[in-house]
């Protein structure tokens, strides 16, 4: 099994976890900025994280019969447990907003269901493969996740097994620490900032 140091090496020779000052979609500035699927192109690496994440699931969670992820950062980390655990995975997707089933992917009544997520932010999509797993009459047996970077704010109060946990301050504009303030800010994602 990877050790945290291990796994925070290889998500920031994968660019995964990035330092620097950044304006987040929210608005909110921060000096990290969290994106899995840099790490997902570099398969070698990501089996290798996604290897020690296994090894947890195994040591937490017993009789796992689906994964369920919400897309579309789920969708290859699922994908990867699901094959190294040989247990069948499905994701959801957004229909108007909201996460649903599609493509014949069905959820058996009373199956245990594991959701599995590339990074756990505020815990929202989790919550709405939850629901899912509700609605079809079966057993949610726990989150699992690559990067789990819920705090107090969290909508999941459940335990979540993660290969890294991560704390990682923002700020509002007016409350720009000094170490951030001589950076120029990058919103990840965009060609360039607006202001």
């Amino acid at each position: 099994m990877l050790s945290y140091k291990e796994s925070l090496k290889i998500l920031k020779e994968t660019n995964a976890l990035l330092e620097g000052h950044f304006v987040l979609s929210s608005g909110l500035h921060s000096d990290k900025y969290v994106q899995c699927a840099k790490l997902l192109s570099y398969p070698y690496k990501a089996k290798l994280i996604c290897s020690s994440l296994c090894e947890q699931i195994k040591k937490k969670f017993n009789n796992i019969d689906i994964i369920l992820s919400p897309a579309i950062g789920g969708i290859v980390i699922g994908y990867e447990v699901g094959r190294q655990l040989n247990i069948e995975t499905i994701f959801a997707e957004r229909q108007d907003g909201k996460l649903v089933l599609r493509r014949g992917f069905d959820i058996p009544k009373n199956s245990n269901v594991l959701v599995v997520e590339d990074v756990i932010t505020t815990g929202k999509s989790a919550l709405e493969c939850l629901d899912l797993i509700k609605q079809h009459q079966s057993k949610f047996i726990g989150y699992t996740c690559i990067i789990d970077r819920s705090n107090e704010n969290s909508l999941i109060k459940d335990k979540i097994v993660s290969q890294v946990k991560l704390k990682i301050d923002t700020f509002k504009k007016n409350e720009i620490p000094e170490r951030l303030k001589n950076i120029k800010p990058v919103k990840p994602g965009s060609r360039s900032l607006s202001k």
